[in-house]
């Protein structure tokens, strides 16, 4: 395996991740426009944002340990499928489910291949 392909799987989860991070806080803006007052707001966006602050954490642990955010991601995936299954149509389980499944899958493979991966020079 090359450098450039080891330093691509080890950092690709973690700005993917992050990606999603974001993309999740981009619904919590909808509080905007819902005519509350200020605090009213400032509730509401952070109640909004509750997820986000969840997968930020969940990213602050994967980033030490790899199992973590593979079983985090890959369970938020999962619980979100299971959710929803049925009530969503298949494009927004796809937009919600898959950038998770692919960051748990990612960050699986760093962990059972982390000592090949560390093996190179960050």
């Amino acid at each position: 395996m090359s450098t450039r392909t080891k330093q691509w799987l080890i950092w690709s989860p973690r700005l993917l991740g992050i990606l999603f991070a974001l993309f999740l806080s981009i619904f919590a803006l909808d509080v905007f426009g819902a005519g509350y007052t200020v605090w009213e707001t400032v509730l509401a966006l952070l109640i909004h944002l509750i997820p986000t602050f969840a997968l930020l954490i969940a990213l602050a642990l994967a980033w030490r340990w790899q199992w973590v955010g593979a079983v985090i991601f890959l369970g938020f995936a999962t619980w979100y499928l299971v959710e929803t299954w049925g009530q969503a149509q298949l494009f927004v389980l796809l937009m919600i489910c898959g950038p998770p499944l692919l960051v748990g899958l990612l960050y699986l493979f760093d962990w059972f291949y982390r000592a090949e991966l560390r093996s190179v020079s960050l």
